[in-house]
């Protein structure tokens, strides 16, 4: 099987409403992007890896640490559309979106959602998943539920708690009481991790798509996909991100990263 070029762009936007300037947010010393950039560097399936950002300042810290950097336009909906700007001009056959506040995520995460796309010349979008550990997570809006098929794929994602364990919750009086009174039921719900990888041309197509009205309602863009048709697997995964939203956030991950 010929070797298939496999590029990772990892989108930085410097404007924020929660958080401005959030990729330069520091880290034990360094830069967030910078944390980003260098795990999907460790990725072995990954043959080059750029930022694409809006702002000067987040490329100019990726060139003086050595890396690459592209500025693209600063009118972009999306991270989607900042990453298919990039890999349009390249010759990649598949692109990992590698999402530039995630600056925990694992090398083996990245390369575990490579692998379908890999393996699989049909297959056209990938993405990941991990458990959700409690029940807080599980009402939380700001944390994206996704719920497979039997093969992988995904049915739905929603920031509402998917699936809706209708008895239980009537037994209960509540969800969040059934939840509470039965933790074993966590199980049925996953977290969705923001990593894509994409066969560049269905990202382009994706990103010229107008937004549909799942996606404009629930406010996520990988509806988009499953309303045109687009299979997406979900590759389960162990390892548990912590994505940089807000100030408290990066408290955490600084916490994290400075344990023994």
């Amino acid at each position: 099987m010929m070797r298939q070029r496999v590029i990772a762009v990892i989108p930085a936007r410097y404007a924020s409403h929660r958080f401005p300037g959030k990729p330069l947010a520091e880290i034990g010393g360094r830069p967030m992007i910078l944390h980003v950039y260098e795990r999907a560097r460790r990725v072995s399936q990954i043959e080059r890896v750029l930022v694409a950002t809006d702002d000067p300042r987040i490329a100019d810290v990726v060139h003086r640490a050595g890396g690459e950097a592209v500025l693209t336009s600063p009118h972009h909906r999306s991270g989607t559309e900042r990453v298919a700007e990039v890999a349009a001009s390249l010759k990649a056959e598949i692109v990992v979106n590698v999402q530039g506040d995630e600056p925990l995520i694992e090398p083996t995460v990245i390369a575990a959602a490579l692998e379908p796309l890999l393996a699989d010349s049909r297959l056209q979008m990938a993405t990941t998943s991990e458990p959700i550990e409690s029940v807080e997570e599980v009402l939380d809006p700001n944390v994206v539920k996704v719920v497979t098929d039997r093969e992988g794929f995904a049915l739905y994602f929603s920031r509402q708690p998917v699936p809706w364990l209708r008895e239980a919750a009537r037994a209960a009086g509540s969800l969040e009481a059934a939840l509470r009174a039965d933790r074993s039921l966590l199980a049925r719900y996953r977290r969705h991790t923001g990593l894509y990888v994409y066969r560049n041309e269905l990202l382009q197509r994706l990103a010229a798509w107008p937004p549909t009205p799942l996606e404009e309602a629930e406010q996520l863009e990988q509806l988009r996909a499953l309303e045109h048709g687009v299979r997406i697997k979900v590759v389960p995964v162990l390892t548990r991100s912590i994505g940089v939203d807000t100030p408290e956030d990066l408290e955490r991950v600084r916490a994290l990263m400075m344990r023994p």
